[in-house]
């Protein structure tokens, strides 16, 4: 009896003593996280951006729109002035010569996460993914970090704007489209958020799915069903929510979910649809028409299979990445590199995107790929500006270089789709940037370094 109470005291003993390493290493984790941020805020930028009347001159602008004009641009209160011959030049404006090299409107990234993820591997950095099979009501605007150190680095390459969304779930939450230039969200938001649909798939979920084409069909058409009921669910509050405002002049307001899908329910506003295989790109259209909905399709990556389904119906595609492999063994290699080329020949208005966190610096490179893949220059230039705005209803403000339009741009020497190129200035609303991130500050250490060898 003695030696049984002494081992339990022992083993108690061990219990709290394994307890306490762990209360020890989460302790540890939290400092060595705060001690990685606080050290990465300090050392990602150094420089500050300054808002001042800048004229850019002697440069070859692609205004994306108006063709190309040389001459000078404008900027003056965070806004585009003037663009070409300029007459009047107010007399304190700081002017910069780009002889030689030439000015782009701002990249849009179509759809990436960047801002709401830092370290995969660590969950506490990552705030993308919410609870929940059916959570449209959070916004991916309240979780972006301003301060990532991976956004100095995806500006840098041209991309001022991006739309950041959340994932996992039926309905992950609402996407918003921020500007790369802000001490917070808000200060960051460009004037478009839109709740996500995560199409039903009628397809295997990876390599790893072993389910039998039985079983596929019978969660398909579960899913279908349990979409179709939210759906139903979501028009009924909508109606209702009508009837109380017109009977009470107040809103329903009582059905945070619901409330976040109303103006899509009601075809006001756009509902981002996530969907990529053929069969389940003709059901989503089918579904769209069927509610009258005012819909964007995303991913796409079978788009050039229903290219014409896609042209008739007038749905606006956002597909990408462009850098990746066919979605099946079957397919043509370079596949992934021209479905947005024969999306856009087909009559389809479309926009290019990354679908990354810390390669979204890359979406000029996966521009470049479509536009060799059979889309062209010229509108491979359009799906990361212009095309992007347009289908994101903000045309009128970002996209192009035109007078009136918010001054989102870059000087560059080359061609912005070739790696040789650089960019010398980046203007994010009237802000000159500065040109920093944490790549050039580690070059410019190690490029004069002291080996710290001396005795």
């Amino acid at each position: 009896m003695y030696g049984r109470c002494i081992r339990t005291v022992i083993w108690r003993k061990r219990v709290t003593l394994i307890n306490n390493k762990k209360e020890d290493m989460q302790k540890l984790i939290y400092i060595v996280l705060i001690l990685f941020l606080v050290v990465g805020l300090h050392g990602q930028q150094v420089a500050k951006g300054t808002y001042k009347t800048v004229l850019l001159e002697n440069a070859e602008i692609h205004t994306v729109t108006k063709g190309i004009v040389k001459g000078s641009v404008l900027i003056h209160d965070g806004l585009i002035a003037g663009v070409g011959a300029i007459a009047n030049i107010p007399p304190d404006a700081e002017k910069i010569d780009c002889s030689g090299k030439r000015i782009y409107p701002g990249f849009i990234d179509a759809g990436c996460q960047l801002g709401l993820s830092e370290i995969s591997s660590i969950s506490l950095t990552n705030d993308a993914r919410e609870i929940g099979d059916f959570t449209p009501h959070m916004k991916a605007l309240t979780a972006v970090n301003p301060s990532s150190v991976s956004i100095p680095v995806t500006r840098t390459n041209g991309i001022t704007t991006v739309l950041t969304k959340p994932s996992g779930g039926k309905f992950p939450g609402q996407a918003a489209l921020i500007d790369l230039w802000g001490y917070t969200p808000d200060q960051m938001y460009a004037g478009f958020e839109a709740p996500l649909l995560s199409f039903p798939s009628t397809g295997k979920r990876g390599r790893w799915d072993r389910r039998s084409d039985e079983d596929i069909k019978k969660d398909s058409n579960e899913a279908m069903k349990k979409l179709n009921e939210i759906w139903d669910k979501a028009k009924l509050y909508a109606r209702m929510d009508s009837s109380r405002v017109a009977v009470r002049k107040e809103k329903t307001n009582y059905n945070p979910q619901m409330d976040a899908l109303i103006a899509a329910v009601r075809g006001e506003d756009n509902l981002l649809i996530e969907v990529n295989s053929k069969d389940d790109i003709l059901a989503a259209i089918s579904w769209v028409n069927k509610h009258k909905l005012k819909a964007i399709l995303t991913g796409v990556s079978d788009g050039w299979r229903v290219a014409d389904s896609l042209a008739k119906y007038n749905i606006p595609v956002v597909t990408g990445p462009v850098l990746s492999v066919p979605s099946r063994a079957s397919d043509r290699y370079d596949i992934s590199y021209a479905n947005a080329g024969k999306m856009q020949q087909a009559g389809v208005k479309v926009a290019i995107r990354t679908n990354d966190t810390e390669n979204v610096r890359n979406l000029p490179f996966n521009a470049g790929f479509a536009a060799t893949y059979g889309m062209g220059v010229d509108e491979a230039l359009k799906a990361i500006t212009i095309n992007t705005a347009e289908i994101f209803g903000v045309g009128d403000k970002y996209g192009s270089i035109e007078k009136g339009k918010i001054a989102n741009l870059f000087v560059c020497d080359g061609d912005p789709f070739e790696m040789k190129t650089m960019i010398s200035h980046l203007f994010i609303k009237g802000w000159n940037v500065p040109m920093e991130n944490r790549h050039t500050l580690l070059y410019e250490e190690y490029l004069e370094r002291s080996p710290g060898l001396e005795k």
